[in-house]
């Protein structure tokens, strides 16, 4: 019987993952310059993920790209650029950080972008509740779960980052802005 509950539990755990990392259609270069201009681009290999990041019941959309000038853009295309991976290690100013380099050139321009969704087309609508581009989260694999939080639970986006100590970081929204969370690394 407890072999039985175990199984029945993976089921659900993974048709939960699945839910989480299915492809969302509609989501094309075109769609991502629209929103975010012509400097940004779907990153390959990635799908874009959905879910209620910010807890009003419509969905949002996470999209991985590759964006080249993120601050030109934003005051054209409404969105606005937060860097919470260096906000928690001490400097988060978007200004600034935008220009760091990385230790792999590859990962220069690697961003999030995330929209809000509004009404019944949620983050299809032509004027979604807001858009966010995160820059310097260095990740190479991406899932949207839901997250604990001071007895409150939420959903997050989990990150398995790109650093050589495997370390897995969750990203959520705290009703202002998005912070980064550091959970470990991989003991392996």
């Amino acid at each position: 019987m407890a072999l039985r509950n175990c199984s029945l539990v993976l089921v659900f755990f993974a048709a939960s993952l699945a839910y989480a990392v299915q492809p969302v259609a509609n989501v094309d270069n075109d769609f991502v310059q629209k929103a975010f201009g012509d400097s940004c681009k779907l990153q390959p290999g990635f799908s874009a993920l959905t879910g209620d990041l910010d807890g009003d019941g419509i969905e949002d959309i996470v999209i991985p790209a590759h964006c080249t000038k993120p601050m030109m853009d934003q005051a054209e295309n409404g969105f606005r650029v937060e860097d919470p991976y260096y906000t928690f290690f001490g400097y988060g100013n978007p200004k600034v950080t935008s220009e760091f380099s990385t230790e792999d050139p590859a990962a220069r321009g690697i961003v999030l972008l995330i929209i809000h969704g509004d009404g019944p087309e949620a983050w299809r609508s032509d004027t979604p509740k807001a858009k966010f581009m995160i820059i310097n989260l260095p990740y190479k694999s991406l899932v949207i779960k839901k997250m604990t939080t001071r007895k409150k639970t939420i959903m997050a986006i989990y990150a398995e980052e790109t650093s050589s100590d495997e370390m897995t970081s969750a990203l959520y929204w705290d009703g202002k802005k998005y912070k980064y969370m550091p959970l470990g690394s991989s003991l392996e």
